[in-house]
């Protein structure tokens, strides 16, 4: 009986691992087509990103109903209870990238449709890939139950928050130059903070993982010591205090 259990226990965990990488695939995947949108105008990507939406919601729904059976069953302990912590924290974030994603294919077709010719020329692909990249990032190192992996994801935050910020002064230029350009410009300045979010939704999970791994929680303790706690070093050394999230 007690093997029985075991393997069903084992079997429990496995399903929530692999449907929680399968919603963060179905998120990365938004994220892409969404950019796809904007860049080139293409508005099926838009009804692509709407049907992924309800596939995530689906699967949040589905994965806390199971983290809950598991914690009735079999009351887990140490690093199987983590996981199922750390997945149950994680979903929230998963869900919500999934709806910054969505945000931004709902602007792209707005922007697309008014075919105005004062629209501000800034380039987000390349953020866009890098928060892309951080989802991917965050979503191995936790199949990989990589904490050194989930560090870098924290400190790869910090080029994000800067090329929103640059995003956003080149938008703010675009309107004093040009008032034309308002409509449009607060439209791809939602985009680019739409972005951002994903950004700190991927922070978010990556610290998780640390927590998951490590059993450290490192949220607000600045990134250098994030790369400590993930080696299993001493986290206490000098480091700037990050925001809260």
């Amino acid at each position: 009986m007690t093997e029985h259990t075991n393997k069903q226990f084992d079997a429990d965990l496995e399903s929530v691992r692999s449907q929680f990488l399968q919603m963060g695939g179905l998120v990365e995947a938004m994220i892409q087509e969404a950019i796809d949108a904007l860049a080139t105008g293409d508005l099926s990507l838009v009804e692509k990103v709407r049907e992924r939406e309800k596939e995530v919601n689906r699967h949040e729904v589905e994965i806390d109903e199971s983290i809950s059976r598991i914690l009735a069953r079999h009351q887990p302990t140490a690093i199987d209870l983590r996981m199922l912590m750390a997945v149950s924290k994680m979903l929230t974030d998963m869900e919500r990238s999934g709806d910054e994603a969505e945000k931004v294919a709902t602007v792209a077709r707005r922007i697309h449709e008014a075919e105005l010719r004062h629209i501000p020329v800034i380039e987000l692909r390349h953020m866009a890939a890098n928060v892309r990249t951080m989802l991917h990032q965050a979503l191995d190192a936790f199949a990989r139950l990589d904490p050194i992996q989930a560090a870098a994801v924290v400190r790869s935050d910090k080029e994000v928050d800067k090329e929103w910020k640059g995003a956003l002064r080149h938008l703010i230029t675009y309107m004093i130059e040009d008032p034309r350009t308002i409509s449009r410009a607060i439209d791809m300045i939602f985009i680019a903070r739409a972005l951002e979010r994903i950004g700190d939704h991927a922070k978010n999970m990556s610290e998780r993982v640390i927590y998951m791994v490590k059993g450290a929680d490192v949220r607000h303790t600045g990134v250098k010591n994030t790369e400590r706690l993930a080696r299993g070093e001493d986290g206490t050394g000098d480091d700037e205090q990050q925001p809260g999230q």
